[in-house]
């Protein structure tokens, strides 16, 4: 099938043309007729299967086809997407495709100043591609009308749940206007999805391209059993054993990426990495090497992966293993990409061998086990690894985003107040140690000077489980609530 025959107009035809396309990919060829007649959509494809596309053309004619002739131009379509990565590569992909239209897209994220995209959005746009922590913002501030928005898309939904964006989302639904049409786009489906979708999509059309639970056939998957300490040498060996130029790694936490970076470093490989705690400038630089191969190894955490879009990856390293097994279904995404081959590896401990079994169950393959290699597994009786609790991950963005600035590490913000606070109870601080507390709550989170004059109300916050002082620090401190300070109605900004 070729795209003429899914009724495209020839504007956009033509920058498929120039794009280097000439067929619909099967999600393409599902979903773009279900858009074009105005259903909404719920659409299950893996990444690398042109999902980006699927809406961002039709959704691009039916602007172009009732575009208004009013000066100034009014945001018709969002997109929320869960990182700054997958915006920008979603924004991409809108003026590929859009670009004979001549109509006009933002991006907004977090992690950069927000002067150029106020004035972006001053000047009017038709398309409006956002994550949801600074298009709040920018809502709140005024800076953003969603009342004209047409065409609503949601993608990576079932990555918005697992990270706890869910209530920024529904906020932003709240300021839609009730009469639009609602796309949502997930890798995988669990359970929890379908609740969301059905308050929040009207007789959807339906589109899965593969079951739930499916791996991409083409991917080779591989485990191998090795105790956490040797993971490290283990990855330097495969590396160099089978002369890898190009792999991604993911590893569970920022510290750990930064650690395995440094070793690799050691050892004259190309490294570099993205997490929450670099800046959008060095994310993307550290990205743009990567696809130019300048970079040889690139090390990830989950939410800052979103949005790698790579064709010819041909590796990906589960270093750590994810405890949600659709995690693991993201990550191998990443290589297999397009009609290519790839290989997936996962370095699995003791601890972590109820995860395989999870993994296998939901994708129903068997990954193969590597059973000969320099460092086998010894410790048989690892513990699980200690996950946060999901309560603690559901912080809002804008909280999350205000710690990932400091240039601490999140554990060694612990360690300080787990040793400042050896009692585990806040109204057992004498005036120095709350002054030091509240001295460094202000650093490491840019508090107002007039918060951090008041310790009681610093002391209050710490036990407040939505407040961005709790979100720090509410896993580590054990901790009794203080009375709430009288005249507290100025600081509800922070829950």
């Amino acid at each position: 099938m070729a795209f003429k025959s899914l009724n495209i107009i020839d504007l956009i035809l033509k920058a498929i043309k120039e794009e280097g396309y000439s067929k619909p990919t099967h999600i393409q060829e599902q979903a773009i007729p279900i858009i074009l007649q105005g259903n909404d959509l719920l659409g299950c494809a893996q990444t690398g299967t042109g999902k980006t596309a699927a809406y961002a053309i039709p959704i691009l004619q039916r602007l172009y086809e009732t575009k208004s002739q009013e000066k100034k131009r009014k945001i018709r379509s969002l997109i929320v997407a869960p990182t700054r990565e997958l915006v920008i590569q979603i924004n991409d992909s809108f003026k590929a495709y859009g670009r004979h239209t001549g109509l006009s897209s933002v991006v907004l994220f977090g992690g950069v100043s927000q002067h150029s995209q106020v004035l972006s959005l001053r000047q009017g746009v038709d398309i409006l591609i956002a994550t949801s922590g600074r298009l709040l913002d920018l809502i709140n501030q005024g800076h953003a009308n969603l009342q004209h928005v047409e065409y609503f898309v949601l993608d990576e939904v079932d990555r918005m749940l697992d990270e706890g964006f869910i209530q920024d989302v529904k906020k932003i639904i709240s300021k839609l206007p009730f009469k639009k049409q609602s796309l949502f786009f997930s890798a995988t489906l669990p359970p929890e999805i379908n609740e969301f979708v059905s308050s929040h999509l009207t007789n959807p059309s339906k589109v899965s391209v593969t079951p739930n639970s499916s791996t991409v056939s083409l991917i080779e998957q591989f485990v191998y059993y090795v105790d956490q300490e040797n993971k490290i040498p283990l990855l330097i060996h495969l590396i160099k054993e089978k002369k890898i130029n190009h792999a991604l790694v993911f590893t569970r936490t920022k510290s750990g990426a930064n650690k395995v970076e440094k070793f690799l470093l050691a050892e004259k490989i190309k490294t570099e990495v993205i997490h929450g705690n670099k800046s959008q400038l060095a994310r993307q630089k550290a990205l743009s090497n990567f696809k130019a191969q300048k970079t040889n190894v690139l090390i990830a955490t989950d939410i800052a992966a979103r949005g790698i879009d790579i064709d010819d990856l041909q590796h990906v390293f589960n270093f750590d293993i994810p405890n949600i097994a659709e995690t693991y279904v993201h990550r191998i995404g990443r290589t297999g990409r397009s009609g290519n081959s790839g290989t997936a590896y996962a370095f699995c401990n003791a601890g972590e061998k109820s995860y395989i079994k999870d993994i296998e169950k939901l994708t129903k393959d068997k990954l193969i086990v590597i059973d000969e290699h320099p460092f086998p597994l010894k410790n048989f009786n690892a513990p699980k690894p200690n996950f946060r609790p999901r309560q603690f991950a559901q912080g809002t963005r804008r909280e999350q985003n205000r710690f990932s600035s400091s240039g601490e590490s999140r554990g060694e913000r612990h360690n300080y107040f787990r040793k400042i606070n050896e009692n585990g109870d806040p109204k057992r601080f004498n005036s120095g140690e709350v002054k030091s507390i509240t001295r460094k709550i202000t650093l490491i989170s840019g508090l107002s000077k007039e918060i951090s004059q008041d310790p009681q109300k610093i002391i209050y916050l710490l036990g407040f489980q939505n407040a961005p002082i709790a979100f720090l620090v509410r896993a580590t401190i054990n901790s009794e609530r203080a009375e709430p300070p009288k005249n507290l109605d100025s600081y509800h900004h922070l829950s």
